[in-house]
C-alpha cells in the first residue's frame, strides 16, 4: 500500500510541530492524600517534521499514548516523549496534558469539606536529548479591592479571581503545594461548602486582608523565589472585577538560573 505522508516534499519548509490535539484520555495522577486521583485530560501530542517530509503518521501519536502506562506524572513524561521521538523518527518531541484536578478543602470553622476544581496542564518537549517540562496549575481564589475598602463607609468590592502559576522545577512538587501557595496569596480561599459560620470567617478574611492583582502577584513571585525546587516561574493573577465591566491581571516571569 502506497505510503502518502512518507513521500518527499520539495517546498523546504519544515514544519515546527505537527501530530494532534484535543484527545481525551483517561489517566491517573498522583494525589498527596489519596495516592493517586483519576481525570480525564485533554492531550496534546506532535513533533518536528523535517523539511523532506510530506506528513507524519497519526495514527502512531495514539499508539505510544495507548502504550504507556496510565500515570501520568513528572517522572514519566520524558519516557513518553522518548518513546513518541523514536517512534516517529523525530529528533523533537512535544506533549501536553490539560485536566481537572479536584482538591478536598475544609471549611475554616465548622470543618465541613469539599472539593473544589484547579485545572492542571503538564507541558513537556524533548529535543534533541533535552528534557524540558513546565507544570502549570490555575486556581481560584478571592481579592478584594484596597482602594474600594478605604474610599467606601461600609463594605468593599471583591470578586472571584483567578491565580495561574507555572513552573520549571527541578524536583518533585505535589499539586497541593502550588494551590497552598496560590491560597496564601490571595485575600480569601474559595470554597466549596461553607456553612454560615464559615461565610463570616471567609468574608471577614478578605475584608482584612485587601489586595490588588498587583499586591497577589508579587505575593505570588515571592513564594516562587522562596522555593528552592522551582528555577523558572511564570505567574500570574486576574480578578473578575464585580463592578465593573472588564478583568484586572498581573504577571511576572523570572528565570532563577
Amino acid at each position: 500500500m502506497r505510503d502518502v505522508q512518507s513521500e518527499p516534499d520539495v517546498r523546504n519548509v519544515p514544519i515546527d510541530k505537527v501530530g494532534i490535539s484535543g484527545l481525551s484520555w483517561p489517566i491517573q495522577v498522583l494525589d498527596r492524600a489519596q495516592g493517586t486521583q483519576e481525570t480525564v485530560a485533554s492531550v496534546s501530542l506532535s513533533v518536528f517534521l523535517p523539511r523532506d517530509y510530506r506528513g507524519t503518521h497519526m495514527s502512531r501519536f495514539v499508539e505510544v499514548l495507548s502504550a504507556q502506562e496510565k500515570q501520568v506524572t513528572f517522572h514519566n513524561m520524558e519516557g513518553l516523549l522518548t518513546s513518541l521521538a523514536a517512534r516517529l523518527n523525530a529528533n523533537e518531541a512535544h506533549a501536553e496534558f490539560s485536566f481537572p484536578y479536584f482538591i478536598t478543602k475544609t471549611a475554616p470553622v465548622s470543618g465541613a469539606k469539599g472539593r473544589v476544581r484547579y485545572d492542571v496542564r503538564f507541558s513537556a518537549t524533548l529535543k534533541d536529548g533535552v528534557f524540558d517540562l513546565i507544570t502549570e496549575l490555575t486556581a481560584p481564589i478571592q481579592t478584594l479591592c484596597p482602594c474600594s475598602k478605604e474610599i467606601s463607609e461600609f463594605g468593599a468590592h471583591n470578586q472571584r479571581a483567578h491565580a495561574k502559576i507555572a513552573a520549571r522545577m527541578d524536583s518533585f512538587m505535589w499539586v497541593e503545594e502550588l494551590a497552598e501557595i496560590a491560597d496564601k496569596c490571595a485575600s480569601a480561599p474559595i470554597y466549596s461548602l461553607l456553612k454560615r459560620e464559615d461565610e463570616k470567617a471567609v468574608t471577614e478574611l478578605a475584608y482584612t486582608t485587601p489586595r490588588f492583582v498587583e499586591d497577589s502577584v508579587r505575593e505570588l513571585a515571592l513564594a516562587m523565589e522562596h522555593e528552592n525546587r522551582i528555577t523558572w516561574y511564570m505567574v500570574s493573577v486576574a480578578s473578575h472585577e464585580s463592578i465593573h465591566n472588564h478583568d484586572a491581571f498581573a504577571s511576572v516571569e523570572r528565570s532563577k538560573i
